[in-house]
């Protein structure tokens, strides 16, 4: 692809991208910065474009490949075209740095990496910043060695300074002094990064830069590039990195950092493109956005400049909040497939027709998907087990109260209203609080102490099975 046969078509409604490397996971920060570039193209009526950047072709894999776009699904940031590999467009990213050696903006470099080493090492010792001198700037090709392969150099400007107008950093500054003369294309002939993503945005018409405050620096060079290139700059906006809660940079010990992780761990899209939103983004004093309301919303001047903070407790409460206002239908679509990998075979249409019925009452309790797995298992026949605390209810006097019990509701319909009647009936007869025949028969029905309304799960699991398992229990 090259400017003149790309795919791609320059609009008046902006173009974005993001462009992650396939060398792992879909990190935390990068789901954002994907979330937010599709939120501005969804605002704007622009479109949305992903690259995979994979020109580092012993660290990118095809498992990092589809871990990226298995993440993206799952989070539903879709792209508006085809994807687009760098690793497939390096003759077009050469062809451009060999046109700027042509057009005097660049030059062939015949220093070997020691050569370049003593240079920063000099430097160094004379208190200067540790770079690359421009020693085959100006100077006369035929004096090129025999045998050696150049790279070739960007002839970086020295004078004046680079200003960037960034949408979220507002006007940054750095004198083009500090600055040397970067490699754009290798010995080997491989395109550097610095150079391929700024042939690629360009040929993409890509409008908006949005991405990490990390590659701020990056924009001062990239600029001068594309000045060099008389191609016309987008717009950058910055984002401030995400920290962990203690303000330092994240890392492992704050807890997930894939966006897949943080699936298994039972979160839902929806409340994850909430938490990512609101992570340096805000609305008045909003916390609950749909996707809906964010599209319309969406702004860059909301981002703030203050890198955000991941609190895992925030983001479980607010997931708990979406499983409680899922449909019933949808939860228990997701959960099935998870409880089926958890038990090792598949669900009676008994107990999948229990769950349904009773999810409304397990949604109210849980706040990730683990918790509602774990809650739907009382409607699943598996081996009885009992923790420390479920025990404490399965002894002599305890036993003595459900056998009672169990002969009464012999006798009558298994109904919410009429279990509860004759569970207070038998506990009064008995002399004894509700509690104390409730909780051991609760231990007996679910398995363990906590539970959704224990009539309504008797109600669910029926007269049958209910006295099944209080049998089980007593014996």
């Amino acid at each position: 692809m090259t400017e003149a046969t790309s795919p791609f078509h320059s609009s008046d409604k902006p173009i974005v991208r993001f462009a992650p490397s396939p060398t792992g996971y879909l990190h935390i920060g990068g789901a954002r910065t994907a979330l937010f570039n599709w939120l501005f193209a969804k605002h704007t009526g622009g479109r949305f474009l992903l690259r995979i950047e994979d020109t580092d072709r012993e660290r990118s894999t095809a498992e990092a490949v589809d871990a990226i776009f298995d993440s993206l699904n799952w989070l539903g940031i879709t792209t508006d075209y085809d994807v687009v590999f760098q690793s497939k467009r390096v003759d077009r990213h050469a062809a451009v740095a060999h046109q700027l050696v042509a057009d005097g903006k660049a030059y062939y470099c015949y220093c070997s990496p020691e050569e370049v080493e003593q240079m920063r090492e000099h430097a160094k010792a004379n208190g200067l910043p540790p770079r690359y001198n421009g020693f085959w700037r100006d100077r006369d090709p035929a004096l090129k060695p025999d045998g050696i392969k150049p790279v070739i150099r960007f002839k970086a400007p020295h004078d004046g300074e680079t200003v960037i107008h960034d949408l979220v950093q507002g006007e940054v500054h750095v004198q083009n002094k500090q600055l040397d003369d970067l490699i754009i294309l290798r010995a080997d002939g491989t395109p550097t990064y610095m150079l391929s993503v700024i042939v690629d945005d360009h040929d993409m018409h890509i409008s908006h830069i949005i991405r990490g405050d990390d590659h701020l620096t990056n924009a001062f060079r990239q600029k001068q590039i594309y000045e060099a290139c008389s191609w016309q700059v987008p717009e950058f906006a910055h984002i401030p990195l995400i920290h962990g809660a203690d303000g330092a940079k994240l890392s492992k010990r704050h807890g997930a950092m894939g966006a897949e992780e943080y699936r298994a761990m039972g979160f839902l899209p929806e409340a994850m493109r909430n938490y990512l939103l609101k992570l340096g983004w805000g609305h008045g004093d909003n916390e609950i956005i749909s996707t809906e309301q964010a599209i319309e919303w969406f702004d860059l001047p909301g981002i703030g400049r203050a890198p955000a903070r991941l609190d895992m407790a925030k983001l479980t409460n607010l997931n708990g909040h979406y499983i409680r206002h899922s449909d019933t239908q949808h939860l228990h679509t997701l959960v099935t497939p998870l409880i089926i990998e958890k038990i090792g075979r598949s669900l009676t249409s008994v107990e999948s027709r229990f769950i349904q019925i009773g999810m409304d009452g397990l949604k109210e309790r849980a706040k990730t998907l683990v918790e509602l797995v774990d809650g739907a298992l009382i409607y699943v026949d598996i081996p009885i087990t009992y923790d420390e605390k479920s025990l404490s209810f399965c002894n002599d006097e305890s036993k003595q109260y459900i056998a009672v019990l169990r002969d009464v509701l012999n006798n009558y319909d298994f109904t919410h209203d009429v279990l509860e009647s004759t569970i207070r009936s038998v506990a009064e007869s008995l002399s004894i609080k509700l509690g104390i025949l409730a909780q051991p028969l609760r231990v007996a029905i679910t398995h363990r102490t906590v539970s959704p309304s224990l009539f309504d799960v008797m109600e669910i699991l029926g007269k049958e099975e209910s006295l099944r398992r209080i049998d089980a229990y007593l014996s």
